[in-house]
Parts: structure tokens; C-alpha cells; sequence
């Protein structure tokens, strides 16, 4: 099993993706781990990735979902993956990647990012995010997520649908 936990920066990737890797039994991958410090330098001025930037990005992820993949080793990844090229890109690398995407409104949002403290990624990019931001189409099978709900509510959940391979939005969102 190979998932992609994906979303605006606040949205809760790590926290959401790091849960539901230790309830699955899979290796949990920080995609910001693999930005290189280009990336990195460039979000911290407060100046949004683009295509150029994000594509050696995603094939180095693609590579590590891969990798891991062809070990037989389950993996949770937490990646923006904000448009379909990007989630396409990653699944070149691997065919078989389910998307979860964790959706949340602006206010939301602002208010996580605001309480957080240490990360690169500043607060005034989130617009930028939203901008850039194409939800899963349905032809996508990517099951979306409620982020108001209990973090352990909101994995539970999502590893029985993983489980169960189903691929209905939550019925909280319908």
C-alpha cells in the first residue's frame, strides 16, 4: 500500500499522514524533507515554488514511494501534491498510489498555521497554496477528508476506507 497524504500547507499532512502511517503498519515520509534548500531558501522569503521548483521535488519522492514500494514495504507520504500534474507525476513512480486529500477552508487553515511555530513554510504563502490548489477529480479515486474532525477520528476512518479499498468522498463532505 503506497498513500499520499495531500493539502494546503496547515492542513495537518504530517500529523494526519504520521497517525495513519502507524495505524496502517507503513513507513511514514515527510515530503518537505526532501525539498532541496533552493526550495527551501525560497519559501522562507516568502516567494511561492513553482513548476521549475516542484518537479525535481516530486521525482525525488517518486523515487523514495518507489523504492520503497518495489521492498514490499507499505509507505504514507505527506505531500502538498496541490495540482493533478503533480499527483500524476508521483504516480508515474508508482502506479498503484491512493490519494488522500485533507480539506479544510481558508479560515481554518489560517488559524493552524497562525499556533505554528519552526517551519519554513510562512503563513503569508497560504493564499498562494489555495490558488495553486486542484482538488482530486473524481476520475482521481482520492478520498477526501473532513480536517475539522478529531485527528484519531479522521485516521480511523481513513484506514478502514484504505482498507476496504473504498473510494467515496466522506460522508461528512457529500
Amino acid at each position: 500500500m503506497a498513500v499520499v497524504v495531500m493539502g494546503v500547507s496547515g492542513a495537518g499532512k504530517t500529523t494526519v499522514g504520521s497517525a495513519l502511517a502507524d495505524r496502517l503498519g507503513a513507513e511514514f515520509i515527510e515530503g518537505d524533507r526532501f525539498h532541496p534548500p533552493e526550495n527551501i531558501a525560497k519559501m522562507s522569503r516568502g516567494e511561492p515554488l513553482d513548476d521549475a521548483d516542484r518537479w525535481p521535488w516530486l521525482d525525488r519522492l517518486g523515487a523514495e514511494v518507489a523504492r520503497r514500494g518495489r521492498e514490499g514495504r507499505p509507505v504514507v507520504l505527506a505531500c502538498s501534491a496541490l495540482k493533478r500534474a503533480y499527483r500524476d507525476r508521483l504516480r508515474r513512480a508508482w502506479p498503484a498510489l491512493r490519494f488522500v486529500y485533507l480539506r479544510g477552508d481558508l479560515e481554518l487553515i489560517q488559524s493552524r498555521l497562525a499556533a505554528r511555530h519552526g517551519h519554513f513554510m510562512p503563513a503569508g504563502l497560504l493564499e498562494s497554496q489555495f490558488a495553486a490548489l486542484e482538488a482530486p477529480a473524481p476520475d482521481e479515486a482520492a478520498l477526501t477528508a473532513d480536517i475539522r474532525l478529531p485527528t484519531q477520528e479522521l485516521v480511523g476512518d481513513l484506514a478502514s476506507r484504505l482498507a476496504d479499498g473504498d473510494r467515496r468522498p466522506a460522508a461528512s463532505l457529500a
